[in-house]
């Protein structure tokens, strides 16, 4: 399950995706509504939590424009409001739940849950690249026909690259999405960690799907 986070408040971001992570989701943030929104646009994730008050364009732009889109990701918004009003206003507007900052995390844990729960299985629980097929409500990979054992840090790693196939992603963005902003190699972890997924996805035999991009880092692609 990959979530976006559209958040300006960084430390809050940097809280939410270390709490998510240990959840075993996958994790992208923008910092603003118009990067939020061409993240939304372009990518495809299985949640959405959009703070409404961000720069650029505020959460309520970015929740009309993608239900004007026909995009259908669950969307839980954040704010420091707390009137009645103003969360029936973010229902009204296409968004699925609310939580009035502060919020604890057991309580978005719970939110979340309830939403995948509510959802029924959909083409985008279910993605695949040639013979791989990634199943994000069970959490279950397989490749020509057997399932694959991935440890959580293997899972979120494969799960940004298929939900961004076909894209170069750099080392950054992947240590920022399965790590932290902040993290510090310090024994390419990184490297380590996309060898040992390599070993267990393209098995000898078959078409490798983990590509190394010279200077940039790593993409999935057939």
């Amino acid at each position: 399950m990959t979530i976006l986070i559209i958040e300006d408040e960084i430390k809050l971001v940097d809280i939410l995706k270390q709490a998510l992570k240990t959840e075993r989701y996958s994790v992208d943030a923008a910092y603003d509504g118009q990067e939020g929104l061409d993240k939304a646009l372009k990518n495809n994730y299985d949640i959405i939590i959009l703070d409404i008050m961000l720069p650029k364009r505020d959460g309520v732009d970015v929740c009309k424009e993608l239900r004007a889109h026909q995009i259908q990701t669950p969307i839980i918004m954040l704010t420091a409001k707390g009137l009645v009003e103003d969360r029936v206003a973010g229902l009204n507007i296409g968004a699925d739940d609310y939580l009035v900052k502060p919020f604890g995390m057991n309580e978005l844990f719970a939110r979340v849950r309830a939403i995948l729960r509510r959802r029924k299985t959909t083409d985008s629980d279910i993605v695949s690249m040639g013979d791989l097929i990634m199943d994000r409500v069970k959490h279950e990979v397989m490749r020509d026909g057997k399932i694959i054992k991935l440890t959580p840090k293997e899972y979120l790693l494969l799960d940004m690259l298929i939900t961004h196939r076909g894209e170069a992603l750099s080392r950054k963005k992947l240590i920022e999405g399965v790590w932290s902003p902040n993290f510090k190699e310090s024994n390419n972890e990184l490297n380590v960690h996309i060898r040992y997924l390599r070993r267990k996805i393209d098995l000898k035999g078959l078409k490798p799907l983990i590509h190394t991009i010279r200077g940039v880092g790593f993409s999935m692609k057939e």
